[in-house]
């Protein structure tokens, strides 16, 4: 069975806060396996001042962070690793890719699955969609490291 994660158990699993937490809730959860996310983008993110004021779009990048915070998740989740303890790194980003702009009013649905999940490195393969389209795809590689 799924498990479910709200914002509150989010905010106790990931170190990050706003307005680098790109993840509002968990959906999908199956330790060692995959997780999916929700984030919600709106007009008020502060990348979409300059990004771009007169057609809002956000940043591919910060796709693939949103991505990588659901991988994360499923990460230190999975091994029961605390976010005061430890905390995660990109070691890479591969076959990335953005297929379609993600605007204001969007809600982004953050796929991730385990290609290989360890305590201390991992690779997973992350899609997300808006709707059914797929906006963006990459692998993404991190590692643990003690704080």
């Amino acid at each position: 069975m799924s498990e479910h994660l709200d914002i509150f158990q989010v905010l106790d699993i990931l170190p990050h806060r706003y307005p680098f937490l790109l993840v509002d809730k968990i959906i999908e959860f199956e330790p060692g396996k995959r997780a999916v996310g929700i984030k919600n983008v709106t007009i008020n993110e502060p990348f979409f001042q300059g990004h771009f004021p007169s057609h809002p779009v956000m940043p591919g990048v910060l796709i693939v962070e949103a991505l990588a915070q659901v991988g994360g998740i499923l990460m230190l989740k999975t091994f029961n690793l605390k976010a005061g303890e430890s905390i995660i790194y990109f070691m890479g980003i591969d076959n990335a890719r953005f297929r379609h702009p993600v605007r204001p009013g969007d809600v982004l649905r953050l796929e991730v699955e385990a290609i290989r999940l360890k305590p201390t490195i991992s690779k997973v393969s992350g899609k997300a969609y808006v709707e059914d389209k797929l906006v963006a795809e990459a692998i993404i590689m991190a590692g643990v490291a003690k704080r």
